[in-house]
C-alpha cells in the first residue's frame, strides 16, 4: 500500500511559478513510478507528467512541456512538481499518483491516489 499526500498549491498571477510537492508512505516508494495528473472544472482528468522509479526517464504533456519539471527525491519518498510560467488555463486540482511499473500516461494504469491540491492561476 501506498498513501499520497499532495502540498504546495495556491493562487498564483499569471507567469508567477508553483512548486507542488507528494509525499509517500511506504518503503518501497523507489519502485513506483510516479505521476501528476490534474482535473479543472467539467473537464475530464488530463495526463501532465509522470517519472520513472528511477529517475532519469520523465514524460510530459504538451501543453506544459518547457514549463514544468517533474522530479523525486527516494530518499525523502516525495515528488515534486515544479510549475513556472503558469497560465490561467492551468487552473485545475493537481493530484500525484503512483504504479509499481513503468511510466504512463493514462490515470487507469495507476494503483494509488492523493486527494488532490488545488491550483488557481489568475490575476
Amino acid at each position: 500500500q501506498v498513501q499520497l499526500v499532495e502540498s504546495g498549491g495556491g493562487l498564483v498571477q499569471p507567469g508567477g511559478s508553483l512548486k507542488l510537492s507528494c509525499a509517500a508512505s511506504g518503503r518501497t516508494f523507489s519502485t513506483y513510478a510516479m505521476g501528476w495528473f490534474r482535473q479543472a472544472p467539467g473537464k475530464e482528468r488530463e495526463f501532465v507528467a509522470a517519472i520513472s522509479w528511477r529517475p532519469g526517464i520523465t514524460v510530459y504533456a504538451d501543453s506544459v512541456k518547457g514549463r514544468f519539471t517533474i522530479s523525486r527525491d527516494n530518499t525523502k519518498n516525495t515528488v515534486y512538481l515544479q510549475m513556472n510560467s503558469l497560465k490561467p488555463e492551468d487552473t485545475a486540482v493537481y493530484s500525484c499518483a503512483a504504479r509499481l511499473s513503468s511510466v504512463s500516461r493514462s490515470y487507469w494504469d495507476y494503483n494509488y491516489w492523493g486527494q488532490g491540491t488545488q491550483v488557481t492561476v489568475s490575476s
